[in-house]
């Protein structure tokens, strides 16, 4: 259970917020650069980006980090294309992934790890982080469950996936607001910016 992939989600069109919002600022970098080095910050064994659109922009940001990248041309089907598109360019060899949001930079490490740690410990196939008994994000499962994924039409959410394995899905208290923090629109940016200044 050595091998856990990172995929980031970052090919959304970002219509609600009406700019590229992988790109808005966000603690001195962009907000992709500080999911990713949250990512790589923990003890996820390789992290895998996923772009669409704004994907030259993007990839212009990233390209010194430590991450690998793939292009989801369907990303206008939604995010469960992109969830797709990364496991069809993960390695065979990998035990189990971790799917995050790229507009969710308030997922620290320590949380990831905490993940990963029960994901090792719980014998589960899928880890679900919850933060006063809401499910948040990272989720994390065996690649076991990696055809299934595929199969799934791009309609329903990854979620479904722990709804039709409840026996194997362990829920873990992480403490922690930030798995439950993303970024919709403008409003929802600023405040956040303004009370982190």
């Amino acid at each position: 259970m050595g091998v856990i992939w990172g995929i980031i989600l970052a090919a959304g069109e970002s219509k609600r917020m009406k700019e590229p919002k992988m790109l808005l600022p966000f603690n001195g970098r962009t907000m992709i650069e500080k999911v990713i080095l949250n990512v790589t910050g923990s003890k996820v064994f390789n992290t895998l980006v996923v772009l669409g659109s704004h994907k030259d922009e993007i990839l212009e940001v990233i390209k010194e980090l430590r991450v690998e990248h793939c292009f989801n041309e369907n990303f206008r089907e939604g995010m469960l294309s992109s969830v797709k598109c990364g496991l069809n360019n993960i390695p065979e060899g990998a035990d189990a992934v971790m799917i995050f949001p790229g507009d969710q930079p308030f997922i620290e490490p320590e949380v990831i790890n905490q993940v990963i740690e029960a994901f090792r410990t719980g014998g589960k196939g899928i880890v679900v982080p919850v933060y006063r008994n809401k499910r948040g994000h990272p989720l994390l499962f065996n690649c076991h469950y990696r055809d299934e994924v595929i199969a799934l039409g791009n309609d329903v959410g990854l979620r479904s996936l722990a709804m039709k394995f409840k026996d194997d899905v362990l829920e873990i208290e992480t403490g922690s607001p930030g798995i439950l923090k993303d970024f919709d629109n403008k409003e929802d940016y600023l405040n956040e910016i303004n009370q982190i200044q």
